[in-house]
């Protein structure tokens, strides 16, 4: 489908560097768009004035979200990680509303870059990096243990081990999967209805009230309904990631 090409834009079609084409695509501008965006939301939000305007109130508000979610599931040791965690979670959160605008940018239509596993899938394998650093780094081979339950017996290892080992690989699969199907299943769904009420209101009046306008009001309600889960979904990302990060910080 249309809405899903990533296409070179601003003539860039034929860059290369080294046998690599380098374009620069209608998917790399949103992500500079979001990165823009944050980075506008944060530095409006770091004036710590005495009485802080909405702007620092908002600001404020997602970073006590985060923070209170990191303590709540790595504890004290989880503040460190706020920076990372509140910037993964408010550029997905800005990636998700930004491709629902109905109106582009500089005649670019707006391009929902999670909906595509190569972007979702980095994101997932970042978190994933930097879990396995972390209990590499604090635990050594003893990070292993986190394959074994505790009180697993002896003969049962050979087996709980591989299973608990895949489970752990995929991890970062599932987690990209999860937050690409959710954006491209709601994109195409309105896709979908869209098409109804094209089609529905050009075949007559008969066929406008029965389909055309059922659809459209239907469309709103889904277009309400992505609202949602584009913050359930940047929610999720960032409370799996938490989650992860929980298990290399405290292995038992």
């Amino acid at each position: 489908m249309h809405q899903f090409t990533i296409q070179p834009i601003f003539g860039s079609a034929n860059w290369e560097l080294a046998g690599y084409n380098i374009a620069f695509t209608n998917s790399a501008m949103w992500m500079l768009i979001s990165t823009v965006v944050l980075w506008i939301f944060v530095a409006g939000g770091m004036r710590r004035e005495l009485v802080p305007g909405r702007w620092q109130m908002s600001v404020e508000f997602f970073t006590g979200f985060i923070d209170d979610m990191l303590e709540a599931n790595v504890g004290k040791a989880g503040r460190k990680y706020v920076p990372y965690i509140f910037s993964l979670f408010m550029f997905i959160l800005f990636a998700n509303i930004l491709g629902l605008m109905p109106l582009g940018v500089v005649g670019i239509h707006p391009f929902t870059f999670t909906s595509h596993f190569t972007v979702t899938g980095v994101l997932a394998i970042l978190s994933f990096a930097i879990v396995l650093v972390v209990g590499f780094w604090k635990h050594g081979f003893h990070f292993f243990s986190l394959f074994i339950p505790s009180g697993t017996p002896l003969p049962m290892i050979p087996i709980i081990f591989p299973i608990e080992l895949i489970s752990f690989l995929v991890r970062p699969f599932s987690l990209g999967l999860r937050l690409f199907v959710a954006m491209m299943a709601g994109h195409v769904l309105l896709e979908v209805l869209s098409s109804f009420v094209i089609d529905g209101t050009n075949a007559g009046v008969g066929f406008a009230a029965l389909v055309g306008i059922p659809s459209f009001i239907l469309m709103v309600g889904i277009c309400a309904l992505e609202i949602l889960v584009a913050g359930i979904q940047a929610y999720v990302f960032a409370l799996l990631t938490s989650l992860y990060i929980n298990d290399a910080e405290n292995l038992h």
